[in-house]
Formats: structure tokens, C-alpha cells, sequence
């Protein structure tokens, strides 16, 4: 399973429009087995869509993320976890182990029902 999350130093963006760096990471039998950075430009949304799925990466991890760029993700069939706030590396970590996303990990006043955005259904790890 591959996954990028936005990042701003060692943590999850805490805002999607303000972020310029992926954390993409590689996970297999529960194990990260790969992570690697790149940049992006959150003005660009379609940019970012294009280099996801060229780097067959499916699913998205960020903090509060605006309406218009969480529905062309969602709409490009790419899974969005928004509203996680927390260390990115204890995020991942923690990710690979469990398959889920703690609650510890969301943002205040965000449950999985609002938060966790994919087109026709909510995702299951």
C-alpha cells in the first residue's frame, strides 16, 4: 500500500493550502518499507492528482484541506484522510501497524463520518 501525507517539518500539515511537501511512503506486511519526499504546489490540485496516480499513490493524508481541492481529489478517485494533525512519522508508524488512523490523530471535533472523504464510500483499511 502506498500513501502520502502533507507535511510541514516532521509534522502533518496543519493546513492543506499551506503545504508544499509530500511524505510518500511505501507499506507492506504492516511494515514501512519505503518513504521518500516531493514537492507540490497546493494551488495546483490537478498537479498533485497527476503526480499521485504517476507515483500510484491512492491515498492522501492531510490536515484541514478546503472544499474545492478535497472534491477534485475525491473526484479523481484518489481516498482523502483530511483533518489528522499530529507527528507525521508516529502517524505513519502507528498507520502501518494498525491499518486504521486513531482518533488521537484527528483534529478536534472531527470523526471518521466527517472527515474521511472518498467518493461513493468511506474508506476501509
Amino acid at each position: 500500500m502506498k500513501l502520502a501525507i502533507t507535511i510541514w517539518g516532521n509534522r502533518v500539515s496543519p493546513v492543506f493550502d499551506a503545504a508544499a511537501t509530500l511524505l510518500v511512503v511505501y507499506i507492506k506486511n504492516r511494515m514501512i518499507i519505503k518513504k521518500s519526499y516531493t514537492s507540490f504546489d497546493p494551488e495546483s490540485p490537478l498537479d498533485l492528482i497527476k503526480e499521485l496516480k504517476k507515483m500510484q499513490v491512492p491515498i492522501l493524508i492531510c490536515g484541514a484541506i478546503s472544499t474545492k481541492p478535497a472534491d477534485l481529489i475525491v473526484n479523481n478517485d484518489i481516498k482523502l484522510i483530511s483533518f489528522v494533525t499530529g507527528n507525521a512519522f508516529k502517524l505513519i508508524e502507528n498507520f502501518a501497524r494498525k491499518q486504521t488512523i486513531e482518533k488521537s490523530y484527528m483534529m478536534p471535533g472531527c470523526s471518521k463520518e466527517y472527515c474521511w472523504r472518498q467518493k461513493f464510500a468511506k474508506p476501509s483499511f
